[in-house]
């Protein structure tokens, strides 16, 4: 793999049940901010074989981009409330960064 993939997946695997962090974020955090769609794409396709907590990765919009039901349920599960479907709140969710 190469180090942002790397990094991206040690940010990914940093996120704490019932904490979400946004594409954006997961890609400034592993150094390229402007890599958001490439960070989708390393959860598309390492989620699985890398055992990623893919369902804790939302759009800047707190919202669900993937699986959008099965994303929400994991969720859920995890204690997080959504103010509407596939919609959480990311002032009360989001793990702080900075």
């Amino acid at each position: 793999m190469i180090p942002f993939t790397l990094e991206v997946v040690q940010v990914i695997r940093s996120i704490p049940p019932g904490r979400v962090m946004t594409y954006g974020q997961v890609a400034r955090l592993a150094g390229n901010p402007r890599a958001a769609r490439q960070v989708a794409r390393i959860l598309h396709s390492l989620s699985r074989t890398e055992q990623l907590p893919w369902h804790r990765v939302l759009n800047a919009k707190g919202e669900i981009s993937l699986d959008g039901e099965e994303q929400q349920l994991v969720l859920e599960a995890e204690g997080i409330v959504f103010e509407c479907r596939g919609k959480l709140s990311l002032a009360r969710y989001q793990v702080e960064t900075d």
